[in-house]
C-alpha cells in the first residue's frame, strides 16, 4: 500500500552500504534462520544491480491495472503474516537505536531519495509520512489490510500497519544500500527487502512494492499508441511529479511475473 512520495530521482550508483544497517539485518536474519535469505548480507555486499527490462515493467503494470481491487481469504491471511514480520523488523531496528518518528509538518519529510538517505545516514532517524495523511484515517481498516492500526506508537502518534511497513522498507530497502526512488532503485530496494521475508510472502510483497512501482512508471495511461512509455518531449508525456499514484490493490499477480523479476538479479544475467 504505497504512501505518496516523490518518485523518479536518479540512482546514485554503487554507493557504500550502511554497515550499521547491514549489521542489524545480519542479526535479524540470524534470529530467523528459516529465511532462505540469511546468507544475503555479507559485510559490505549488496545485490547485483537489476538488469534493465522495460518490457517486464510494462507487463507488470498491465497485470496490476487489470487485477481486482481485493484478494481472497488466503491473501488476507498472508497480510496477517506480513504485519507480524514487519513488526519484528521494526522492533529490531528500534532496539538497535534507530529512531522512527512521524512527520508532522506540511508536505513530505524528504525532497527525494537522496535527501532521505543523506538525512538518515547523518541522524539515524527516519521520518514517516503517515498513511492517514495520504489515504485518510488509519484507525479504520478500510478496504486494504494494511490500513488497520498497529501496536506501534511514536511521539504519541499511533502507526498504521502501512506506516510500519513503509518504515522498514525505507530502512532496509533504500537506506541500507542507497537505492533510489527511480525504477532500478525501487527494483533493487524491493529485492533487498524481499529476502528478509519468508517465501510465502514474496508474491504479496511483489504486488505491494514492484507492481505499484511499475504502474507508476509504465501504467497503460502512460503509454503511447505503440504501447511504449512516452518520453519527455513526447505528446501526452506526464512528468513523475504530476502522475497519479497507484490504486491500492491487494490481489496477487501471476507468479510468472515475479519469477521474471527475480531473474533481473541473477549475476549470470548481469555479467
Amino acid at each position: 500500500m504505497a504512501v505518496r512520495r516523490r518518485w523518479g530521482d536518479p540512482m546514485l550508483g554503487n554507493a557504500s552500504p550502511d554497515v550499521g544497517l547491514v549489521g542489524i539485518a545480519q542479526d535479524y536474519l540470524r534470529s530467523r534462520p528459516w529465511l532462505p535469505g540469511h546468507w544475503f548480507f555479507p559485510a559490505g555486499a549488496g545485490p547485483p544491480p537489476p538488469r534493465p527490462d522495460e518490457q517486464l515493467g510494462i507487463d507488470i503494470a498491465a497485470a496490476y491495472d487489470a487485477a481486482p481491487q481485493s484478494g481472497d481469504q488466503r491473501t488476507a491471511e498472508l497480510y496477517k503474516l506480513l504485519t507480524r514480520e514487519n513488526l519484528a523488523q521494526f522492533e529490531a531496528v528500534t532496539a538497535a537505536g534507530v529512531k522512527v518518528l512521524p512527520w508532522r509538518k506540511p508536505g513530505q519529510p524528504y525532497a527525494d531519495s537522496a535527501d532521505l538517505r543523506r538525512s538518515f545516514h547523518t541522524t539515524g532517524t527516519l521520518r514517516v509520512f503517515l498513511t492517514r495523511h495520504g489515504h485518510g484515517d488509519d484507525g479504520e481498516a478500510g478496504s486494504h489490510p494494511l490500513r488497520g492500526r498497529s501496536t506501534v506508537e511514536a511521539a504519541g502518534i499511533p502507526f498504521a500497519h502501512n506506516d510500519v511497513f513503509r518504515a522498514v522498507h525505507d530502512i532496509f530497502g533504500h537506506c541500507m544500500f542507497d537505492n533510489s526512488f527511480g525504477v532500478r532503485g525501487e527494483f533493487a530496494a524491493a529485492y533487498c527487502h524481499l529476502l528478509m521475508y519468508p517465501p510465502p510472502l514474496h508474491p504479496l510483497l511483489f504486488t505491494e512494492q514492484v507492481a505499484q512501482i511499475c504502474w507508476f512508471f509504465y501504467g497503460p495511461h502512460l503509454l503511447d499508441a505503440r504501447g511504449l512509455p512516452r518520453r519527455a518531449g513526447d505528446p501526452g508525456y506526464v512528468a513523475p511529479r504530476d502522475r497519479p499514484y497507484p490504486p491500492q490493490k491487494w490481489a496477487l499477480l501471476d507468479r510468472e511475473l515475479l519469477d521474471r523479476y527475480l531473474t533481473l538479479f541473477d549475476s549470470r544475467e548481469n555479467s
